[in-house]
């Protein structure tokens, strides 16, 4: 899987020579591809994204630049990568976790839930570092189209969930898209205390989370206290 040769070197070769070939630009090769984001996923735990560096991502995965220029346009375009397949997991993660669910509203309750697996978990403070969402430093990147993919893939099965509600009437009053975002904002809020505090209460913002969002979504009161009671029993 390991390439040679610099695309540089090539294209100095053949300025001044329109009679000789032109380089060729390789067509995509879907391991090369996955060997760099790979080890871009790697340096990025190791160093956050402004520690993100081409050179030594290509040394990491054996490859060279021309491999690189193969797959990617920029630096950014390869985090933006990275950060799409992290979400693909964490979405397939959150899916599995509502399937065993009967209803929307138990639903939207296990995608908080499982938000906040995410965000408490041991390897919590790397995820947070890298999230598209969570992590502070995916701002080192000014265009918002490098993490827009791989939030909304976050958002996607919760926002299904929501439109299943409403047309069900377990919902009132709500844009799906719209109330996904506010819920997402409301998980993101709750992390932020306990860290800034040091108090890592999981089951104390899992409870404020819920009451508070699924209040926003007009669930019956009897509903989100049996929601929420079975949600503290569990711990």
């Amino acid at each position: 899987m390991t390439e040679s040769g610099d695309p540089l070197t090539h294209r100095h070769a053949y300025v001044g020579h329109p009679g000789m070939p032109r380089w060729k630009k390789l067509p995509p090769d879907p391991d090369v591809r996955c060997a760099i984001v790979d080890a871009a996923a790697q340096s990025m735990r190791d160093q956050g994204v402004r520690g993100l560096n081409v050179a030594a991502v290509l040394e990491r995965a054996q490859l060279s630049t021309r491999a690189f220029y193969r797959h990617f346009e920029s630096k950014e375009q390869l985090v933006a990568a990275v950060f799409l397949e992290m979400a693909r997991d964490e979405t397939q993660r959150l899916r599995r976790k509502m399937a065993n669910v009967a209803c929307p509203v138990e639903a939207v309750a296990a995608w908080i839930d499982g938000r906040l697996d995410f965000a408490f978990d041991e390897d919590a403070e790397f995820k947070l570092r890298r999230h598209p969402r969570l992590g502070a430093q995916s701002k080192a990147f000014s265009s918002p189209e490098m993490v827009s993919s791989a939030y909304h893939a976050i958002l996607e099965p919760l926002i299904e969930q929501l439109q299943r509600g409403l047309e069900l009437g377990a919902f009132q009053d709500i844009v799906p898209t719209t109330a996904a975002k506010s819920i997402d904002g409301v998980v993101w809020a709750g992390t932020q205390q306990p860290r800034a505090t040091h108090h890592f209460d999981r089951s104390e913002v899992r409870e404020r989370a819920l009451r508070f969002c699924l209040r926003g979504l007009g669930v019956a009161p009897e509903t989100i206290e049996r929601v929420a009671g079975r949600y503290a029993a569990a711990g």
